[in-house]
């Protein structure tokens, strides 16, 4: 993120927003996951990755799978400014009907980013402490994503993005109120499938994942500085 970015991003920590997530696995496990036919770039893992950035990002295209890259934080078409996508990281399932934002990519722009984690911050006596929390199985899993495409007065063309976030469960709950909308393994192909436009089909996706599933471990402070982006961020800490 430049440094002209880096100074309008608000702290994602305290605004209560989903804002950081890892994704370390291999790109053979991507690949057989998501049934990925193409990719568009230097696939590396990413320890922190945060709003602004380019973040692995999966559309059905034609019928294929395709990963490529889109920018975190969605901008809209008809924007007239970028710097709204700062504003718009998170999608909220409650609201994607109603909000001019996400509506039509909802029923038209649909995607999945991939990830093996995602952080939040626990409010402890001793402070605010970031949390990783993952699947048992401690793979990937595809997190509900909307994206958009916008042309800037001079002639450039930003490919953006959204997480969808809905009611945390048990377990997150303990940590926050919202979390990201995790889809099933089994409804990734109808979540990407841009002929299904009826959000009657789409609604029921948008649950909290079963906390049954899920866990969650302290990380570093470190992973409050976007700068760091490195196995440290991942590392159990305190214990």
């Amino acid at each position: 993120m430049t440094n002209a970015a880096a100074a309008i991003v608000p702290d994602w920590r305290i605004s209560g927003m989903c804002g950081r997530f890892t994704l370390t696995v291999s790109i053979e496990e991507l690949i057989d996951l998501f049934g990925i036919e193409q990719l568009t770039f230097e696939y590396h893992p990413r320890y922190n990755a945060a709003p602004g950035q380019m973040i692995a990002t999966v559309i059905g295209h034609q019928g294929n799978k395709r990963m490529g890259q889109l920018r975190w934080g969605l901008i809209p078409s008809w924007s007239k400014d970028e710097k709204i996508g700062y504003q718009l990281i998170n999608a909220k399932a409650e609201t994607l009907e109603e909000k001019p934002s996400f509506r039509e990519s909802y029923l038209r722009r649909r995607c999945v980013i991939p990830a093996d984690g995602f952080y939040e911050w626990k409010n402890t006596e001793n402070g605010k402490q970031p949390m990783r929390i993952m699947m048992k199985h401690k793979g990937a899993f595809a997190m509900a994503g909307l994206y958009d495409a916008w042309m800037s007065p001079d002639g450039r063309k930003i490919h953006s993005c959204a997480i969808i976030t809905t009611s945390a469960n048990a377990l997150v709950g303990e940590i926050h109120d919202r979390m990201p909308v995790i889809l099933r393994a089994g409804d990734i192909e109808l979540w990407l499938n841009r002929e299904i436009r009826e959000a009657s089909r789409l609604n029921g996706l948008l649950q909290p994942y079963p906390e049954n599933e899920m866990f969650a471990y302290p990380v570093s402070p470190a992973v409050g500085n976007v700068k760091n982006d490195s196995p440290e961020c991942i590392m159990p800490f305190g214990t």
